[in-house]
């Protein structure tokens, strides 16, 4: 299969610009070298609209709408499958400082089984409700200083804001618990490795290469549940994160031989079926999947963000949707992810329906606080 690559919604270290809360990435999938077959209709498309490139952003609806019928046509001579991963980066930064302040390893007064058991998953969730988004952007902050004493400054504060605001949860051994640890947090920051030092540190850490990840394991799964094999994977040319990709990428290369237990009940890392092949870099003006996959992420990204779009371009990508995969990394999908999977343990305990319970409870309480602060 030939994979193509695109993202939508960068905005670098800021996580926190509300016109672009979510980073987006679009896969454009085919068992034929689409580069090869759609050279001659994309020109042709390119012609009828003047343009040199086939762009969303500059075309919009209405160019888009007058080209659709040719796209309508190559897609099923394509046979293109579309998948889409997107990051909600203000939760990115919370979700950021819960695995490194409540890391079971790092932090001795956190519980094993708050950590490496699907507890962390209620915990996290209980601690984001404490959260503002001042407080979110500090702990943000901390991770991205250099100055190791200007983070663990920065973290300190964090943890007793934080430890203050623990009144609002209403059972008191989650109270008890997260307490603890961030105690032994506020007054031990150093011990917690939480800044990103370097430049590749600063990159691993950005919401482009965590979202990169649910990408590689997307095409991993797609390759595995078709019994396919990877012939390209082409990725947009960009000078910021193309390296960090391809260390990831790699990453997963070496560590394809073995499955990685991460705790009981929580998800078995597998990367046995990350392709084996190097990355393309390509720039967008250089490959024809790109350009189609950067017209069908701005389709689908505006039909997310409940903006306008064309009906002619709504009947363009509903076969994409029905037949994609969709995934996001974000507070409310932890909380649906999770609620659903306690709900069908078959057999579920007390305990673990009391824990499917407790992460609505505090999903909401987050959702009201959130409703409560706008």
């Amino acid at each position: 299969m030939h994979f193509f690559i695109d993202e939508s919604g960068h905005t670098g270290p800021n996580l926190f610009d509300e016109s672009q809360p979510m980073l987006y990435y679009g896969v454009l999938s085919s068992e034929l070298n689409i580069d090869a077959i759609a050279a001659d209709a994309i020109q042709r498309m390119r012609k009828q609209l003047s343009v040199g490139r086939l762009h969303a952003t500059e075309l919009g609806n209405g160019g888009l709408v007058a080209i659709a019928p040719q796209l309508l046509k190559l897609q099923t001579v394509l046979d293109l499958r579309f998948d889409l991963y997107r990051i909600a980066k203000p939760d990115h930064a919370v979700i950021c400082f819960f695995d490194q302040v409540f890391d079971q390893g790092m932090n001795p007064a956190m519980t094993w089984t708050g950590y490496w058991t699907p507890l962390r998953y209620v915990l996290l969730l209980k601690v984001a409700s404490l959260f503002d988004g001042e407080l979110a952007k500090k702990a943000w902050e901390a991770r991205l200083e250099a100055n190791d004493g200007k983070c663990e400054k920065l973290v300190s504060e964090v943890c007793r804001a934080l430890r203050e605001r623990l009144h609002r949860l209403p059972d008191a051994r989650s109270r008890e618990l997260l307490g603890d640890a961030l105690t032994w947090a506020a007054d031990h920051p150093g011990k917690l490795s939480y800044n990103a030092k370097t430049k590749h540190d600063k990159l691993s850490v950005m919401p482009n290469v965590i979202g990169f990840q649910s990408v590689m394991l997307g095409i991993a799964s797609r390759l595995k549940k078709t019994n396919s094999k990877a012939v390209r994977i082409v990725v947009d040319r960009q000078s910021q994160f193309n390296q960090a990709q391809n260390n990831l990428h790699n990453y997963f290369i070496a560590a394809s031989k073995v499955q990685i237990e991460t705790g009981p009940g929580l998800p078995l890392a597998d990367f046995s079926a990350v392709p084996n092949i190097p990355i393309e870099f390509s720039a967008g003006t250089k490959s024809y999947g790109l350009e189609l996959v950067d017209l069908y992420l701005w389709i689908i990204k505006r039909l997310m963000e409940e903006k306008e779009v064309a009906p002619e371009l709504v009947r363009l990508v509903e076969p994409l949707l029905r037949r994609g995969h969709t995934d996001e990394i974000s507070l409310n999908a932890l909380a649906n992810r999770w609620t659903k999977w306690f709900a069908e343990i078959p057999e579920s305990s007390e305990e673990q329906l009391e824990n499917a319970r407790e992460i609505r409870q505090v999903d909401e309480r987050r959702r009201r606080n959130a409703m409560l602060r706008e």
